[in-house]
């Protein structure tokens, strides 16, 4: 689809990032003659970061128009997002011109911080299209998205948000600041107070943060963890145990410390010491990496944002095999909102290509990468795994029959290192059968950069084995089958 985005900012540029990642054309208003330097930063940064949190390859990306017409730029755009300053008169006035020029339809999302849809709308020619769609920086990893407005517009951003990987929260409620930033502001006021008062400085309130609570609520948010502190009696003794001590004066939170010239001095000095010595690209790309680093953690714990980046990689892998013309059933890949194996494998008969297999295309995240600055060995290893689980799903030999007590465990792998792999980079697989029948599986995989060039080979012995057991035994007949057709087809190739 078409996406408008008004303003090239910090969140514009990161809605940029989110939407052309996710294969969208994208044409960003905005008059300022820098904004083309400060968008091609942001997506530098998104282009490293946000595929390294998917273990498939994204869709090819959008284009990049970088325009001051508001009128063409809204033409025929399915989505116009808003991230203007902060003013109501410039917002209103940007409203009222992009209903002038875009379709009646169009979805127009405001990324405001406080503004409550009832004032966005004074005044607007279609009021119920304009919808509060405020998200958190970097909007590109990050996948919050507070949208408050007309139910039925909510409803369907709802619907496009989620196929970019993010998390639509649905605010019920009309509330000046929605929720999430209601949450920080309390927190930031308590912090102003604390540096005002002498008790701590900028970097020992943020320690307390990120070596402390704020893990917490990374994976399991406020009311999770208090209900885990309550033990056993639950939610209900934790607020007995600790309820009390809301009523005494341990915080400030409803008085606000004048922002004279000192205290600004003070926090703006406090925060040079702290982190001065890097610049704010290198805080960024460091805030990338680590946010990718704890995301892909939650993924391999299927909770919280990483279970909700294992169903974008599901709907990512079936896009990508619908694009490429193959039988999606055939190919025994796991159903995009469920997680579940609803694939059969080739029918009996058919004969797959004669070639090899692309069974990996992804980008190499930052924790895969050690002290050298380069893809550990172990992530190879990794690499040429995963690509053998996608061969076993093409022959029907996916999750559910894994469920059905079967599966092939690796008996022996030989890999030939042949090039650095960084991160960042875009790695492809192909996978093709040496050797099977019976109990024996022996695969041969070639790793390689986007590019062609060759980074490291794979030969894999697997033996089938029943999980019960825990011992080899023959494959079920119709997976048998599959793996045959696939020797026959791969027969003909000329030897590794």
């Amino acid at each position: 689809m078409k996406v408008a985005l008004l303003g090239g900012g910090v969140i514009g540029g990161g809605w940029a990032a989110r939407f052309l990642l996710n294969g969208h054309d994208v044409a960003v208003v905005d008059p300022d003659p820098d904004a083309e330097r400060r968008i091609g930063e942001v997506l530098d940064n998104a282009r490293r970061s946000l595929p390294a949190l998917s273990d498939v390859a994204l869709p090819p990306e959008g284009r990049l128009e970088m325009t001051t017409d508001v009128a063409s730029a809204v033409a025929g755009a399915t989505w116009v997002q808003e991230s203007a300053p902060e003013r109501l008169d410039v917002k209103h006035a940007l409203f009222a011109e992009v209903q002038r020029h875009a379709d009646d339809d169009a979805i127009i999302g405001s990324s405001t911080s406080g503004f409550t849809p009832s004032m966005l709308q004074e005044g607007a020619a279609r009021p119920a299209r304009i919808v509060v769609a405020h998200p958190f920086n970097p909007v590109y990893l990050l996948p919050l998205v507070e949208l408050v407005g007309d139910a039925a517009t909510v409803a369907r951003a709802t619907d496009t948000l989620r196929t970019l990987g993010m998390h639509p929260l649905h605010v019920r409620t009309e509330i000046d600041a929605h929720l999430a930033d209601r949450f920080l502001e309390a927190v930031w006021r308590e912090a102003l107070w604390l540096v005002r008062d002498g008790v701590a400085t900028t970097e020992e309130i943020d320690d307390a943060i990120r070596y402390g609570f704020g893990l917490r609520w990374a994976q399991m948010g406020l009311f999770e963890t208090y209900r885990i502190a309550g033990g056993e009696a639950g939610m209900a003794h934790f607020i007995g145990q600790f309820g009390p001590a809301l009523a005494w004066p341990w915080t400030r939170l409803m008085d606000v410390p004048e922002l004279d010239d000192a205290l600004i001095d003070r926090i703006a000095a406090q925060s040079d010491a702290q982190s001065g010595h890097r610049s704010i690209r290198e805080l960024e790309r460091l805030r990338d990496d680590n946010l990718v680093a704890i995301l892909r953690a939650l993924k391999g714990r299927d909770h919280g944002a990483g279970a909700l980046l294992n169903r974008h990689d599901a709907r990512l892998r079936r896009m990508s095999i619908e694009a490429s013309g193959d039988d999606v059933d055939a190919r025994g890949d796991t159903d995009v909102d469920t997680g579940v194996d609803t694939g059969t494998g080739v029918e009996a008969g058919e004969i797959p290509p004669a070639a090899p297999i692309e069974t990996i295309r992804r980008t190499v995240p930052i924790d895969w990468t050690d002290y050298n600055g380069h893809m550990n060995e172990s992530r190879y290893g990794q690499v040429f795994s995963d690509a053998a689980d996608a061969v076993l799903e093409r022959i029907g030999a996916g999750a559910d029959y894994v469920a059905r007590g079967f599966s092939w465990f690796t008996v022996d792998i030989h890999i030939a290192f042949l090039l650095e792999t960084h991160a960042g980079e875009t790695i492809v697989a192909s996978s093709r059968v040496l050797d099977g029948g019976g109990k024996k599986l022996r695969l041969f995989h070639e790793m390689r950069r986007a590019d062609g060039t060759p980074l490291a080979t794979g030969e894999q012995l697997l033996l089938h084995v029943s999980l019960e057991t825990r011992r080899s035994c023959p494959p079920e007949s119709p997976v048998d089958a599959r793996l045959e057709q696939l020797v026959r087809a791969h027969a003909g190739l000329p030897p590794p």
